[in-house]
């Protein structure tokens, strides 16, 4: 029997959501019920300083404005509702013990100032491979450096392929070792990293697929690898493209590009919204007010562009934006 279908929208409330946000979570919304299927809501506020008092209140009333209803998580549990991960921090802390007892964890001393020297390996893609410059220090040079600093916990990866079939790009292969580096996963401040809290979230919440922006396309395998690790069955992938400024920037939280704040002093109902990223997401041949549960027998990925989307002036001015 078919395991049913549990989609998640897993934001972090480090400020209002933005235009590319809600065009992912539409998306996951949309596929997930379009498979008779559910949502789950989890605030991912792992890095408390960064996230606003309330700015989860915020999302979850953006959330309902739009249409997007969740099945279970959120806020509605009360203050012991297990999908904040601010309050998961036991449960990462004993999935890490597992790791640390099969010896593939190691303490890292290196600062950013080091990791980002000019001799680090960058990858293609900007990003800086870790050298592993801790991964082989003795007890007594380990011993040393933890008198003076606390050090970040990283997880050695081996020189292993892994390969996977996104739900919407195709097949995708990393080498561990050789693209990604071991990777962080305590901070040096005690707090869990992203990508072991992640695993063990979905994996214990039963999320059997994941839509999200195609710039965590190559994070996957490194997941992959720790559900693995872990003993975990992996969901299903599904990666978006992302949606971008005129200038070719990506739309961020930092540089508020069109957040909910704005839009919603702008569009009374969120329908005109909701059709304006229909159309981006070619399940419409023009803009025109339509509401979430209207796009269902409209929607299949095979609609949805590959290449990321550009939110350009003339498309914007349609909206008088």
């Amino acid at each position: 029997m078919a395991k049913a279908v549990c989609g998640r929208f897993a934001p972090t409330p480090s400020g209002r959501m933005h235009l590319g946000n809600v065009f992912c979570a539409l998306l996951a919304w949309l596929s997930a019920k379009k498979q008779g299927g559910t949502i789950t809501l989890r605030i991912e506020d792992l890095d408390k300083p960064r996230c606003p008092a309330g700015s989860d209140m915020l999302l979850e009333d953006d959330l309902h404005w739009l249409g997007l209803e969740w099945d279970t998580g959120g806020s509605a549990g009360g203050k012991d509702a297990p999908y904040y991960q601010s309050r998961r921090f036991d449960i990462y802390a004993a999935y890490f013990a597992q790791l640390q007892k099969l010896g593939l964890t190691y303490p890292c001393f290196c600062n950013r100032a080091e990791l980002h020297a000019a001799q680090a390996p960058h990858l293609s893609d900007g990003r800086i491979l870790y050298a592993g410059t801790c991964r082989h220090l003795t007890a007594e040079q380990t011993a040393a450096k933890a008198r003076t600093k606390d050090p970040a916990q990283r997880l050695r990866l081996p020189d292993t392929a892994v390969s996977f079939i996104d739900g919407h790009y195709g097949p995708y292969t990393q080498n561990l070792a050789a693209e990604c580096g071991d990777i962080i996963l305590r901070r040096s401040d005690g707090v869990y990293a992203y990508q072991l809290a992640v695993v063990v979230d979905d994996a214990l919440m039963g999320i059997t697929e994941i839509v999200r922006g195609c710039d965590l396309l190559s994070s996957t395998p490194q997941q992959l690898y720790l559900y693995q690790l872990l003993g975990f069955s992996p969901p299903a992938f599904i990666h978006v493209p992302l949606l971008m400024a005129a200038d070719g920037r990506r739309l961020s939280k930092r540089n508020r590009d069109l957040d909910l704040g704005f839009l919603r002093q702008h569009f009374v109902s969120p329908q005109p919204l909701i059709g304006l990223l229909a159309f981006l997401a070619g399940l419409l041949p023009a803009p025109e007010p339509v509401s979430a549960k209207e796009l269902l027998p409209l929607f299949n990925w095979q609609k949805v562009p590959h290449n990321n989307i550009i939110v350009s002036e003339k498309l914007l001015n349609l909206f008088k934006l």
